[in-house]
């Protein structure tokens, strides 16, 4: 049996009115509504910003009183279950587990609609290219924790290589160890990926979600709240839908606007845009949302991360999958959402040196600007 809500509130140290002061004030006391990111501002987060500064929450009838920075994904689908938050960008992996713990958040989109998990090198690294698993064998491939070892993990052993790969623990430090020649790939998101092409000059990878069909980021929502304000939770996703198209068609102004609010990373800023070009090319748009919508959940990708995270003993008891996600505030009719695919265009070239049907390359880290869909 999962944790009930005051043994996870023990557990973790906390009371719901300790915890509230750590991330902003609720609907009720504000007249608004907070996000709460998974990690500290970055390319990920552009639609968010985007949305905001370009006024499509307030066009929606939603006031966001603020968007700040998380401590990682199972802090956030925390904060959003406790209700101290009313909207937070988490992960299908750390949704599923808060509501084996005595939580019940709801995912109402996803926003990545594969896994941002991928195994990656360099040439340098690897000596060539990396185009399948096979390659792997007798290889050491270093990962971080969490799900990224668990599909890197299963990655291998649904190619059959995983007992001639030497898989070792990397901890945060998986780029710098394949930089310096101590693993021959790593196992991490295409994000580390961009970090190690700006460094690297080139690199190749396969996507985890090819072979393990799963999720990545999903815009999770207080379930209570949702509940009760559902014009306010369709507007949101509305909104941040529509963010989201405008940013893949103006990646460089969209960046631009996600500086301008976290003027910290502004050194950083090719990296940020290269990273936003990437997910916007290859992690939101995806069949599901061809033939259903931006946002839409499928019931298999939450089956396979709860089997992966059952079967590796991380979850606190068990639940039913399919009561963690929901399509229900998703508005089919609004155009941003029902008919996103056909209101963008984006950038083919790529920030990891994948393209858009998963093929490697060497193409323009920081993809090109466009003036298509400007509103």
């Amino acid at each position: 049996m999962g944790e009930t809500r005051r043994q996870f509130l023990r557990a973790t140290g906390a009371s719901a009115v300790g915890l509230t002061g750590a991330v902003g004030t609720t609907a009720a006391q504000s007249g608004g509504v907070g996000l709460l990111l998974n990690w500290k501002p970055n390319g990920l987060h552009v639609p968010y910003y985007a949305a905001k500064a370009k006024g499509y929450y307030e066009e929606q009838g939603v006031q966001l009183n603020g968007i700040e920075s998380g401590q990682g994904s199972d802090f956030a689908a925390k904060q959003v279950g406790l209700g101290n938050t009313e909207f937070a960008v988490t992960s299908a992996d750390q949704m599923l587990n808060v509501n084996t713990r005595g939580l019940s958040p709801r995912s109402v989109g996803v926003v990545m609609q594969r896994s941002p998990v991928v195994v990656f090198t360099t040439p340098d690294a690897f000596g060539g290219e990396l185009t399948g698993a096979d390659q792997l064998a007798g290889k050491t491939v270093g990962t971080g924790p969490g799900m990224v070892k668990i599909l890197t993990t299963l990655l291998l052993e649904e190619k059959g290589v995983l007992s001639e790969v030497e898989l070792v623990d990397t901890g945060f430090d998986t780029v710098q160890q394949l930089l310096g020649g101590k693993i021959d790939a790593a196992g991490g998101v295409f994000a580390d990926a961009v970090v190690a092409r700006q460094k690297a000059g080139s690199v190749s990878s396969i996507p985890v979600a090819e072979t393990v069909p799963s999720y990545g980021h999903v815009v999770g929502a207080n379930a209570d709240f949702a509940d009760e304000n559902p014009e306010t939770v369709r507007g949101f996703l509305n909104a941040t839908a529509r963010g989201a198209a405008w940013a893949t068609n103006n990646p460089g102004r969209a960046t631009q606007l996600l500086v301008e609010a976290n003027p910290a990373i502004s050194e950083t800023a090719d990296t940020q845009r290269a990273k936003w070009v990437e997910m916007a090319s290859n992690y939101v748009l995806s069949e599901t949302v061809r033939q259903h919508a931006w946002g839409w959940s499928e019931a298999r990708p939450w089956e396979t991360t709860y089997r992966a995270l059952r079967d590796a003993d991380l979850l606190g008891g068990e639940t039913d999958p399919s009561s963690v996600w929901t399509n229900e505030y998703l508005d089919t009719d609004y155009r941003y959402v029902g008919e996103y695919a056909r209101n963008v265009s984006p950038p083919e070239a790529t920030a990891s040196g994948e393209t858009a049907s998963g093929t490697t390359t060497s193409g323009n880290a920081s993809g090109t600007t466009t003036e298509v869909g400007r509103n």
